[in-house]
Formats: structure tokens, sequence, C-alpha cells
């Protein structure tokens, strides 16, 4: 797909399908997730221009303060454009954003949403938690020490790991606790993974870990 004009400079808008270019295809992943869970409601708070949620999840709400996302993901004629061919039946049928900052309160009913989604945007947990309804999912990957402060979170429980090879995505729920075993016990401190913003050295690595919110 060409990326559009912004029509204030002549330069190619960033899309979806630019920003692909450097972080992959992550729709095997939402569509993995759906198969197994079947989320109808997500919140992504940090999402930048990654509309792979809305491939396979009825209703996402994207959250970011970058005017490029904005952009884009406001024009319904980009996102509808981008989805077409590419979203599985019943996929993508609200595509909502909020330019704001996740870390500050949001307009949005606590316990609203069946998936919080934390890809490499920081303590997405600790700010958006309250936005996750009770036996809703968590998926949170190491980047900035978010899966690793929910793993330190009584509250939840690991239900699947992430695995990602050859770029294809795969929902593993076996043999769950040789995961988050940390290499150094002492790194497992949430003040020590707050203060550094990273996560913990595990023994076993994911892509990332998918959590039940009790």
């Amino acid at each position: 797909m060409n990326p559009r004009s912004d029509g204030r400079d002549g330069r190619p808008r960033e899309t979806w399908s630019t920003y692909q270019r450097s972080i992959g295809d992550r729709s095997g992943l939402f569509a993995a997730l759906a198969r197994g869970w079947s989320p109808e409601r997500a919140l992504y708070p940090g999402s930048y221009l990654d509309l792979s949620p809305s491939t396979a999840i009825p209703s996402v709400t994207y959250v970011d303060t970058d005017r490029r996302a904005a952009r884009f993901l406001t024009d319904r004629d980009a996102v509808r454009a981008e989805l077409e061919g590419r979203a599985l039946p019943g996929a993508g049928l609200e595509v909502e954003f909020l330019h704001a900052d996740y870390t500050h309160e949001l307009e949005l009913s606590p316990s609203s949403f069946d998936l919080l989604i934390s890809l490499y945007a920081g303590p997405v947990w600790e700010h958006c938690g309250r936005y996750l309804r009770p036996g809703g999912l968590l998926l949170a990957n190491t980047s900035h020490g978010d899966a690793s402060l929910a793993a330190l979170d009584p509250r939840l429980e690991l239900v699947a790991v992430v695995q990602h090879r050859a770029g294809r995505y795969r929902l593993d729920d076996e043999d769950l606790g040789g995961h988050l075993v940390p290499k150094r016990p002492e790194a497992a401190d949430p003040e020590t993974i707050r203060r550094s913003g990273r996560g913990i050295a595990y023994t076993r690595t994911a892509f990332g870990y998918l959590f039940r919110c009790g």
C-alpha cells in the first residue's frame, strides 16, 4: 500500500504499513490470542502506529501522545484501507484513539476492557490496570520491566507465554512453571525494576507473557 501524503510538506504520511518495516507484522500474535481467548474489547496504551490488534479483535482503543499516531488512527478511511483484506471476520469493527498520556487518568470506565496490551511502552500495567475487568488479560513483554512487574503482582496469574520464531507467533500454556524464573533471584524486586526501567533476565526467554487478572 502506498502511504498517503499528509498534505503539508508532501512527505508520505506514516501508517501501520510503514511502521511494520521496523517492527514486523504482529497480526499473527493477535490472531493466536483471539483463537485461544476471544477478547472483545482491548486497550493498547503506547500503541504508536501498531494497528495489528484490530486485525483480530472487534473493538480496540489505542492511546498515544505522538501526533503521527493521532493523525493516522483518527483517519477512518486510512484505517479502513489498512485493515481491508487483513482483518479476521468480526474484527476491526471499532477503532478508537485517545491522544493522551496513559500515565495520567484516562477518560475510560474502570473494568471495561477484556485485554490490556503492553508492548515496548513502559509501565502500562501499573497505570492502566484499573481499566481491565476481573478475569481480563494482560499481554506484556519485559521491555521497560512491565512483564517483570506483572509477574510479581499477586493479582495476576500467568496463563500463557508468547513464542516468536521465524516470523510466526504461538501461545504456549504448558510447563508455565519453568518461565519467569529470574537468573538472579535478588533482581525480582519491584522497586529495583521501576528504578531501572528494565525487565528481569529469566532462565527461559519468551517474546511476551499473558496474565489473567484475578
